[in-house]
């Protein structure tokens, strides 16, 4: 497998080296996963609190732009164990984006068991401004705060994605899933699956209540400044 060149501030760590026993739980302190599911619950409560004011703008621009079509977009993602859950998103796509998607899979600009277009001709205008900022992915927060997901974690793949996982790459499902993490501070969009899949194993490996921390700043960083979110 040809590795891409990681930026030199990686904390990387080749997580072949630690590979998981198949289905194995990740080895996590009591106490670090008690504070971790603090700091979620916490933390969404008072992000769902604080940004009420611009869910409701961007529910409008929504529905403005596309008056037939929902404000959220629900879709079956697969979490720890492979449980499958409902993730919310806010809508920015056109309203049969799921359809049209089999006409573009020639296109995916991300190799292996994702599908990602730059360009995306189904993103509507006002979720292309959406996606830029990633407030799309702010629905999630209510996801965190139910337990489906954490704050920091390895993103949750679609189901259809997992059907083309290897026993290695299910390793990534051994932890709950979550809305920022190692491999999206590092790298973003700059790798391929199999580069993706080492990052999120590492992470495992390597998680702490610090290591978390640093995630979420450098997440909020990003999003004043990036320009890379598609």
């Amino acid at each position: 497998m040809s590795m891409q060149k990681l930026p030199e501030d990686y904390e990387y760590v080749l997580p072949k080296l630690y590979m998981l026993h198949a289905k194995e739980e990740a080895k996590d302190s009591e106490s670090y996963l008690v504070m971790k599911r603090m700091i979620d619950v916490f933390c969404s409560a008072l992000g769902l609190l604080v940004l009420l004011p611009l869910f409701l703008v961007v529910a409008a621009m929504i529905k403005l732009e596309d008056p037939k079509g929902k404000v959220f977009f629900r879709q079956n993602r697969v979490g720890k164990h492979e449980k499958q859950f409902p993730m919310y998103k806010f809508r920015s796509m056109v309203s049969n984006a799921e359809e049209l998607k089999e006409q573009l899979l020639a296109y995916n600009e991300v190799s292996g068991a994702m599908f990602k277009i730059k360009n995306d001709p189904r993103i509507t205008r006002t979720g292309r401004f959406l996606r830029k900022t990633s407030i799309d992915e702010l629905p999630q927060l209510w996801n965190v705060l139910l337990g489906h997901m954490s704050l920091v974690g390895p993103r949750p793949p679609l189901p259809e994605e997992v059907a083309q996982y290897t026993e290695y790459d299910k390793q990534r499902l051994t932890v709950t899933p979550g809305c920022t993490g190692y491999w999206q501070v590092n790298a973003r969009n700059s790798v391929g699956f199999d580069e993706m899949v080492q990052l999120d194993l590492t992470y495992i490996h390597i998680r702490s209540t610090m290591l978390d921390l640093k995630i979420i700043l450098k997440t909020g960083l990003m999003l004043l400044g990036s320009k890379d979110a598609y």
